[in-house]
């Protein structure tokens, strides 16, 4: 009988476990870390500089996703599931260090639009899809822990980010601290990615191409409840998320009169916190049903943008930081442990590329929703409303999902470390 991903060989070195976690923690932190929630620190920097307006900075990442999410999301699925996630990793650390150089290079909407464009390319090709996978292939009942680990990459280049940039742009200009930021990312991720395994010795996934089982057909996921309510729930969760985050420094620095460092303060210490949240919702996934994980991660997203809304002080600035940046540690790493639990292993790329397309959509444009709304009324009221609106429907929508596979058992631990 063919060894499959659930029963997989006792003798996988632990060393070569160690590298690819540390592999994906490098890959996120620089893609999604640096990149993603990077460059929300400069939008007010082009709102002065270029005249721009709120909805106009916001959109580039709206367009980008539109078209690359779209485009790219199941196509990239496909080609981890089917030739594996190193050589698609490799493609997208060089186009996201590409794009942040050319971002600090422009001065024209058009070059703003294209070079984000190519930051949506790296991180769909580079960023949680082909890591997903890659750790899902190395780990099994220790996998909540291990994609917790390197989903603290993200938290950690995501708190460090407002500290660097807010650095080097005093020092150097913003423009040079984008392009500082691009080099830093292919340093940073580059050298692990040449190197990593595609899968565990003497699993399916390692073997030659020619003698591997067929794949899984995507075509029975696809037709179940449940993945339109995986992906609905996701969608509604990362818009309130991505709203709420790509709005954060505008919110403070043009409406409440933070300074650059205060408000560079805030989003460090969401990012933080976000570090806590990857660990413990690692640790919760392992322990409680993954369903259960995600309503909890849901609900505090939910319950954490009124806090920002009717700030008055401080105090409660701070408390949204530690209470968002929670709920958004445990947000995307959450998303592909669901699916590898409904849906198994053996279609987890293309099922998690058609989701993350989906939810590239609804993450590019709740930012471009809230900051048209905010346009429009001059308040961030009824922007802020909807993304309560959003989360909240997102954990209806999970609420509503099965625990696992409709009847089959969880699956065996076999070789994983603690």
């Amino acid at each position: 009988m063919a060894t499959t991903l659930e029963q997989r060989p006792t003798e996988t070195p632990r060393n070569a476990q160690i590298q690819v976690a540390a592999t994906s923690f490098l890959s996120l932190f620089a893609i999604v870390g640096l990149a993603l929630y990077g460059l929300p620190f400069f939008y007010d920097f082009m709102v002065r500089d270029f005249g721009w307006s709120r909805a106009q900075v916001t959109s580039g990442n709206a367009i980008s996703k539109l078209v690359v999410g779209p485009l790219f999301g199941f196509v990239a699925g496909s080609f981890v599931d089917r030739v594996g996630p190193r050589r698609l990793m490799i493609v997208g650390i060089l186009l996201a260090g590409i794009a942040l150089v050319g971002l600090g290079s422009i001065s024209t909407l058009t070059g703003f639009y294209v070079f984000y464009l190519f930051n949506a390319l790296g991180n769909v090709l580079g960023g949680p899809l082909p890591n997903q996978v890659l750790l899902s292939r190395w780990f099994n009942a220790a996998r909540g822990r291990a994609m917790g680990f390197a989903y603290l990459g993200i938290g950690l280049g995501g708190a460090l980010v407002p500290l660097i940039a807010f650095q080097l742009s005093q020092v150097f200009g913003w423009h040079t601290a984008l392009k500082a930021l691009g080099a830093l990312i292919v340093i940073v991720a580059l050298p692990l990615a040449l190197i990593v395994k595609e899968a565990p010795p003497g699993s399916e996934d390692a073997a030659p191409r020619a003698s591997r089982p067929p794949l899984a057909p995507i075509r029975d996921v696809i037709r179940r409840p449940a993945f339109y309510l995986l992906m609905i729930g996701s969608m509604c969760s990362i818009a309130a998320v991505g709203g709420a985050n790509q709005h954060l420094k505008l919110y403070l620095s043009l409406d409440h009169g933070y300074t650059q460092k205060a408000a560079a303060g805030v989003a460090s210490l969401t990012l933080f916190a976000s570090l806590a949240g990857r660990l413990l919702m690692g640790w919760l996934a392992d322990r409680w049903p993954k369903k259960r994980v995600m309503l909890l991660i849901y609900l505090l997203v939910a319950g954490s943008i009124p806090i920002l809304l009717y700030a008055s002080t401080p105090t409660a600035v701070t408390l949204f930081a530690i209470v968002f940046g929670i709920g958004l540690g445990g947000e995307y790493m959450v998303i592909p442990l669901m699916a590898a639990e409904l849906f198994g292993t053996r279609v987890l790329g293309r099922a998690m590329g058609i989701i993350l397309a989906a939810d590239g959509v609804a993450e590019a444009t709740a930012p471009v929703l809230v900051g048209r709304l905010h346009d429009t009324s001059g308040s961030y009221v009824t922007g802020f409303s909807t993304l309560i609106a959003f989360a909240l429907v997102g954990a209806f929508a999970i609420s509503l999902l099965p625990r696992r596979r409709v009847g089959e058992a969880p699956p065996v631990a076999v070789f994983e470390h603690a």
